[in-house]
């Protein structure tokens, strides 16, 4: 770690002497050791190294930023000059800063030693069991790691902050076949600071593979309808995502085009609903410490029971706008779940669509969307009738957040994330 600070001290003298009234230098190592699995087989381990130098300059309230991955004294001179031309041809802006000096912390998380055999054992397992128990899912990629980085975050305001991580990683994409039939693919991923856990344990891999092998009976949505959709976790993170890049983000604060932007305080969505982002929660495997702005991360509430408690600003836009920074700038999800199992929310729906996968282009400003419900399954009279080919939905996001009809005991951690079943109304499920 003494040579990355000594790097980071030396860039932001090098952006100093280039004529910066602030600086702030953020320089990474990482390395990652990496098994890839095609086709069901082991075909590649190999090892990757990282570096990464990311500069900012503040000159005149007008600043400059550039990235480069080389650590040489040469090529730092040469980015602390290209930084300071970017900002001297930026535009003033009274908002641009670096964070303030509050208290310096060091971090170190996660998996300090890597365990490469004991990874290899775990992966030759669950290719064994993915073959035993769904014999209809193809494997078409996997890939599982171990990756550890080291990290400076330094200014001229006399930050100084250290982290090191450790963890692993998994990733697979795959899809169901029987003869010449098959589903579309789907894909799930999970982080994990230990391998005391077979790996398809983690997140909600054997409910999608059951699934997928039964959308290979898939058949045509009966009928159009306006009703109820049950949200899987792997699938609901990415509404509630689109949902705040739309309602509480910078460029929708700093444009004045968030239908949030007056309601701090105010209910904006069902009381059953509480949504927090909270990197320092034991099931975060990888959850950040320190904050893009070099702040200490803390765990915050975006909406709690219903009222909106905060939005996810960075230092700049909350300058920009007059709002509160965020607390921490991570993805490290958690919805609240509710007391209702899953089978009995089911067994609640007259009509209505479980969907494990939606893809669709960027929301409207005042939250409408539409797109394509994928890997997705009828309900009817309260059982889930068959998998149907893909099928459009389309709704309000802010009505949505509204109508929330329950939300599952049960819930799914995948090492980034903590999310329960969502059912939804007033959703436009289209033939």
């Amino acid at each position: 770690m003494k040579a990355l600070k000594d790097i980071a001290s030396y860039a932001l003298q090098a952006l100093e002497n280039a004529g910066a009234d602030q600086a702030q230098c953020v320089v990474a190592h990482g390395k990652t050791r990496e098994f890839t699995i095609d086709g069901g087989e082991i075909n590649l381990i190999r090892t990757l190294f990282e570096n990464q130098v990311s500069l900012k300059a503040i000159k005149d309230g007008k600043k400059g930023t550039i990235t480069i991955n080389k650590f040489g004294k040469a090529d730092i001179d040469k980015a602390a000059r290209d930084c300071m031309d970017a900002a001297e041809a930026g535009v003033r802006d009274e908002a641009v800063c670096i964070a303030e000096l509050t208290e310096n912390a060091d971090f170190r998380t996660g998996a300090e030693k890597e365990d490469m055999d004991g990874l290899y054992d775990r992966i030759a397992e669950y290719l064994q069991t993915v073959k035993s128990d769904y014999p209809k899912i193809i494997l078409e990629q996997v890939i599982a790691e171990y990756s550890e980085a080291d990290q400076v975050f330094m200014n001229t305001n006399g930050v100084c902050h250290t982290t090191h991580h450790g963890g692993y990683y998994f990733n697979t994409m795959f899809s169901a076949h029987e003869g010449e039939n098959a589903t579309s693919f789907n894909y799930c991923d999970a982080q994990f600071n230990d391998l005391t856990l077979p790996i398809i344990e983690r997140g909600m891999q054997r409910e999608l593979y059951e699934r997928s092998q039964m959308e290979l009976d898939a058949e045509r949505l009966p009928e159009k309808f306006t009703g109820k959709i049950l949200v899987a976790p792997i699938c609901l993170g990415d509404f509630i995502s689109m949902a705040l890049g739309n309602f509480i983000s910078d460029t929708s604060l700093i444009d004045g085009t968030s239908p949030w932007k007056n309601a701090l305080g105010q209910k904006v969505a069902s009381e059953k609903l509480t949504i927090s982002m909270s990197p320092l929660d034991a099931r975060m495997a990888g959850g950040e410490r320190i904050s893009g702005d070099g702040y200490v991360s803390e765990n915050y509430d975006i909406i709690k029971d219903g009222v909106l408690k905060d939005f996810g600003l960075s230092e700049y836009a909350a300058k920009k706008t007059g709002n509160r920074r965020g607390k921490n700038t991570s993805s490290c999800m958690v919805i609240k779940n509710g007391d209702t199992p899953l089978q009995q929310m089911i067994q609640g729906i007259d009509k209505g669509l479980l969907v494990y996968r939606f893809s669709g282009g960027q929301p409207a400003v005042n939250g409408d969307f539409s797109g394509v419900a994928k890997n997705s399954f009828y309900i009817e009279d309260g059982k889930i009738k068959h998998a149907v080919t893909e099928t459009m939905i389309s709704g309000n996001l802010a009505s949505m957040l509204r109508e929330v009809v329950s939300l599952s005991q049960e819930t799914v951690e995948d090492g980034s994330s903590s999310l329960p079943y969502a059912l939804f109304d007033g959703i436009t499920v289209s033939c």
